[in-house]
């Protein structure tokens, strides 16, 4: 279930504001800039969310 929140148009939990965008271009954005993003999630503790991305990347113009 993890990865499905950065699919667009997803979300978990029952915020009628939430649109499911927002992860899906934040997974973009990192794609583009070579890295990696995840979740850590705790029940009752919260949630973190961890990227990295290449210092300089390679291949902007695709």
């Amino acid at each position: 279930m993890i990865k499905k929140i950065f699919e667009i148009f997803q979300s978990i939990g029952a915020n009628e504001r939430s649109t499911g965008i927002g992860l899906s271009i934040v997974k973009k954005i990192i794609d583009r800039y070579e890295g990696e993003v995840w979740v850590e999630s705790e029940k009752d503790l919260g949630t973190e969310f961890h990227f990295t991305i290449k210092k300089e990347p390679t291949n902007l113009n695709s």
